[in-house]
């Protein structure tokens, strides 16, 4: 049976609803199917810049059926006759944005698709207008599925064409992200990577070179190189700390399946550069599969006609590989 995706909106002022017509226009493989959670508002607002797109697209009610029909089923989670205006987000639409997350998420654990794909949402908006704790889709979707830390329970992961990359902190500050470096947060990391994904795992180091035996750093020594010896007497197989600006080359040349990167930008710099758009965010740790894109609302370009959908087609296929269980990738 084809795998279904279930593909939820992300903000409806910005590229989502152009991108989910984009991929309703000209589906990227034969071997899933799609479901759209989606205002219908929303696609009418830049249904003129992709009317082949709009025409492939049959507004349900319920759920359909598995291989119901060839047209791409889109379920409205609002079901509000309102004006979105893209590029410019409202309250209404964060409302939208959190009604289409949730449906979709929901779908997804109750067996209604085998994987869900998430647009960008704007965290600004949903935060100032509906949940002022909301720091994204990652830790929205854990907490709602009761999983309470991240790094023990969960972890955010990137996949890239010949890359792939885990990260033991994320979206905070440098210098806070600094302070999560610890030995227990990169031991719960690494089981956490070892439980959901597997495979030899590289830890990066903090500092250039590794520290330089002490020259530019001690934290390898002090912190991450203990923890590394604690992995490999749980039998993990576990290496490093190993220089931050190799160790991705290593990964890219089959020398180990992942990287734990220590913070947001240096493991997401090297996967954006190596990827080119082509990246895949998965969630780790959460009772389904979920990947998203790995790019912004883009509100700037919202109802341009310009948005490109290839980040989009690339996750899709990543995620009907990992539903298959094709991925993640291993020596």
């Amino acid at each position: 049976m084809r795998p279904r995706l279930v593909v939820s909106q992300g903000d409806p002022a910005g590229i989502g609803p152009e991108l989910l017509l984009r991929l309703a226009a000209r589906p990227p493989r034969e071997d899933c199917e799609l479901l759209f959670v989606a205002e219908r508002a929303a696609l009418e607002a830049v249904r003129h810049l992709v009317p082949e797109g709009w025409e492939r697209l049959a507004f349900v009610d319920g759920v359909p059926a598995r291989g119901e029909r060839e047209a791409v089923a889109v379920v409205d989670p609002v079901k509000e006759r309102r004006v979105v205006t893209p590029s410019r987000s409202a309250a209404a639409d964060a409302k939208g944005a959190l009604a289409a997350l949730d449906l979709a998420a929901a779908l997804t654990r109750a067996g209604d698709a085998d994987a869900l794909v998430t647009l960008p949402v704007s965290k600004a908006a949903i935060a100032r207008h509906l949940l002022p704790s909301f720091r994204g889709h990652t830790d929205y979707l854990a907490e709602r599925c009761g999983l309470e830390r991240y790094g023990r329970d969960y972890l955010m992961a990137f996949l890239a064409p010949d890359l792939q990359v885990a990260l033991l902190t994320v979206h905070e500050p440098l210098r806070r992200a600094l302070d999560g470096v610890t030995g227990e947060a990169v031991l719960d990391a690494l089981g956490c990577l070892v439980r959901h994904a597997g495979g030899r795992i590289a830890v990066a180091g903090l500092n250039p070179h590794a520290g330089e035996d002490g020259l530019l750093g001690d934290e390898e020594a002090t912190t991450l190189a203990p923890a590394v010896a604690e992995a490999r007497r749980r039998g993990w197989n576990v290496s490093g700390p190993e220089s931050p600006d190799a160790v991705f080359v290593k990964n890219r040349a089959g020398g180990c399946d992942w990287v734990l990167a220590l913070y947001h930008d240096q493991g997401l710099i090297a996967v954006k550069t190596a990827a080119r758009g082509a990246a895949t965010n998965w969630t780790l740790g959460l009772p389904y599969l979920r990947t998203s894109v790995d790019h912004g609302t883009a509100f700037d370009i919202a109802g341009r006609g310009v948005a490109d959908d290839s980040s989009l087609r690339a996750v899709v296929a990543t995620t009907v590989a990992l539903a298959r269980g094709e991925l993640p990738r291993r020596a």
